[in-house]
């Protein structure tokens, strides 16, 4: 349930929303196949329209359950209150995917409109007084009223989540509020537009043939393939989209031009344009803090971390500060060796971050005698997605059937019906799998309709979307996947496993909503089978010759599983910790975010051939995207992933049917019971924290 709520509306605006109704495709049962958004039907101009009058929808549910003049209970108070929001969530569950997957200047337009409007909307609920009073009343009974362990997380949740929007604040504060909520609203929304400016505006175009000097020939054909549908025939265009600019940064022996890309990626945001975000974060964080003190936290991450597995911040740096000391050490001895490279080839510099991945590359075939070209044969994308398929039917017998008489919300799309063992409907999937400017970058999981049984008792199945941003085909080339790519592929599988075998009751409880730094278990673990030698054989086939990969290879995977690990958990710490610097702040003092930012590195020691994963100006994680005080959660969820995942190897069988039930009883409950005791339900012990470091070897 996504409890946003209202805003007072005149009569004649209610006129208008309701004459449209009947010919607005949001408000209207979706008559598709399965009941899927009818994309093709729905057009910009609906969703305004539909927004108010599902937020008007939602008031007089509202009004409803305050003027009951019976005694609150926990069917006529809070369930009530938690389907109150259906069609608001039907909508929304449209739009903000849209929003991120196939944008437009409209719809950016609109949802920096909504953001205030869907704030207030939401503080009316949150701040309504005798609303309050009746959830309050049947929360201060619930240890008499019998509830089952589901009911009983939905009644807690969503009292907290009225203390936590400032139920109990006088109301002098819950005007400041309201106000550092709306704000915040816009600022978050206008933060994440423009980072995908910025990567959308920038090209570096190369017109001479000896620039291209050590690229493969599927970098340089993929560049001319972009330079072609630019205008810009017979010449080479590399972006800041990281199918684009990470091989060029591996491969490159143009070390002036490595540095010019580099340059533009880390420093979007950056460049006191219209697109500028450091003037917005140094908004964001006061807010933060401000609204944090107002309802008794010391700071914006004690607010936050309440309710997640680690509880405090104290908890989350003492974790990061542990795994830093090994991690900079192996990242220190992995510069070391690249820099002892470089003087060999009386380079004459010294080793600087957009360095980094061209000598790592040159390292590991050093050591290894194994890179990135060698692997990407064998990683196809339709490959990797037939492997996933057969992984997850080993594991819980899941089918597969793609369709083509489902509407798609782009023509790159493409639409799965998942079905159970016995042949009976799970859910919807859809896959987007490459760059265009309508993406934001990275990766991630969302869905049409989250998994939830109605109020009148129907099971609802989940409609879930997975959205990539993978290396494109080239020519008659195949898209073919770095290993990065391969393993984010099964990371956001994960996650689509998690909503499509929720078996929740109430929607708030189903599927992925679960503590940040629980919700990545099911992501990470689906990692460990991508590079397992004995799962590689079985999915892991020659693009052209269909030959497995060969044991020699699976044996240098296998010898370089560690290979970098010190550069890649070092910048993510690093992100991490200045993700917990900037939210661990107690008093509202001015915030310069670059001179922050440095600081915050200096004193954690970050050697200056690193930066940060995400830096500041484009770190959408936490700046738009939710996972503020929240981005340790990652390397939180590693060491269940890595523990979990040891579960399986010990049986000898990596795909253990009792194991694997399990974890898919994990996966279906959701939200339903605490995190902890999930996953102790699930391996019989708390995590151990060393798997991770062996994972990572580390140790």
């Amino acid at each position: 349930m996504k409890r946003l709520i209202m805003l007072t509306l005149s009569a004649g605006l209610l006129f208008t929303v309701f004459s449209c109704k009947e010919k607005n495709p949001l408000l209207s049962d979706f008559n598709t196949p399965f009941g899927v958004p009818p994309f093709d039907k729905i057009e910009v101009k609906h969703f305004e329209p539909a927004f108010i009058e599902a937020m008007n929808q939602q008031v007089q549910a509202i009004d409803a359950i305050v003027k009951n003049t019976d005694e609150p209970t926990f069917e006529n108070t809070v369930v009530a209150l938690e389907y109150s929001g259906a069609q608001l969530t039907k909508v929304l569950n449209v739009f903000y995917p849209l929003t991120s997957a196939n944008t437009n200047p409209e719809i950016q337009a609109l949802a920096q409109k909504l953001a205030p409007m869907l704030s207030r909307h939401s503080d009316d609920i949150n701040l309504n007084p005798e609303l309050f009073k009746k959830i309050k009343a049947v929360y201060e009974t619930k240890d008499s009223l019998e509830l089952t362990t589901e009911q009983d997380m939905l009644l807690t949740k969503i009292y907290k989540g009225f203390v936590r929007g400032g139920a109990n604040l006088p109301d002098e504060k819950q005007a400041r509020f309201r106000e550092i909520n709306e704000k915040l609203s816009q600022l978050t929304v206008q933060f994440g537009d423009n980072v995908l400016a910025e990567t959308n505006n920038y090209q570096m175009v190369i017109d001479n043939k000896e620039d291209l000097a050590g690229l493969p020939d599927g970098v340089i054909a993929a560049a001319a393939e972009v330079a072609k549908n630019a205008g810009m025939e017979g010449k080479w265009v590399f972006t800041l989209q990281n199918p684009s600019w990470i091989p060029f940064l591996q491969y490159s022996e143009k070390r002036e031009l490595r540095e010019k890309l580099f340059t533009a990626y880390f420093m979007r945001g950056n460049n006191n344009n219209d697109n500028d975000n450091k003037k917005i974060i140094e908004q964001i964080v006061p807010l933060r803090l401000e609204r944090a003190q107002l309802l008794g936290y010391s700071s914006h991450s004690h607010f936050i971390l309440e309710e997640n597995m680690a509880k405090d911040p104290s908890t989350v740096n003492n974790f990061l500060a542990n795994l830093w000391e090994p991690a900079l050490k192996r990242a220190k001895s992995e510069a070391y060796d690249m820099q002892k490279m470089i003087d060999a080839e009386k380079g004459n510099f010294r080793l600087q971050p957009w360095d980094w991945w061209y000598y790592a590359e040159k390292v590991r075939k050093e050591k290894y005698d194994l890179d990135e070209n060698m692997l990407k044969p064998y990683f196809s994308l339709e490959g990797v997605k037939n492997g996933i398929f057969l992984l997850t039917q080993k594991l819980y017998g899941l089918q597969y059937e793609k369709l083509t008489n489902l509407p798609l919300y782009h023509e790159e799309a493409e639409v799965y019906e998942v079905k159970d063992a016995d042949g009976s409907h799970i859910g919807i999937l859809y896959l987007d799998f490459h760059p265009r400017a309508t993406k934001r970058g990275g990766a991630w999981m969302t869905e049409y309709r989250g998994q939830h049984v109605t109020k009148d008792g129907k099971f609802v199945s989940p409609v879930v979307t997975l959205v990539m941003n993978f290396t494109r085909p080239s020519g008659d080339t195949p898209a073919l996947l770095s290993l990065d790519e391969a393993q984010t592929f099964f990371h956001e599988f994960g996650h689509g496993l998690h909503g499509l075998l929720a078996k929740s009751t109430y929607p708030s409880l189903s599927g992925t909503n679960v503590s940040r730094d629980f919700v990545e278990l099911p992501s990470q673990i689906m990692e460990n089978w991508s590079t397992d030698p004995e799962f590689l054989k079985m999915y892991a086939f020659h693009y052209e010759t269909g030959e497995a990969i060969p044991d020699e290879l699976v044996k240098k995977m296998k010898e370089s599983g560690s290979f970098n690990q010190g550069f890649a958990t070092t910048e993510f710490l690093a992100a991490a910790i200045l993700d917990m610097e900037y939210h661990t702040l107690e008093s509202n003092t001015n915030i310069d975010a670059i001179k922050f930012e440095k600081d915050a590195m200096d004193k954690i020691g970050l050697i200056s051939e690193i930066i940060p994963r995400y830096r500041s100006t484009y770190f959408q994680h936490i700046f738009s995207g939710g996972y503020s005080s929240g981005y340790y959660s990652y390397i939180w969820a590693g060491q269940l992933d890595a523990d979990a995942y040891e579960a399986f190897k010990e049986t000898g069988n990596i795909f253990d049917p009792e194991t694997a039930k399990r974890f898919r009883t994990l996966l279906e409950k959701g939200g339903t019971e605490n995190p902890a005791e999930l996953y102790r339900e699930f391996r019989g012990a708390d995590p151990n924290p060393e798997a991770l470091l062996r994972q990572r070897g580390l140790i």
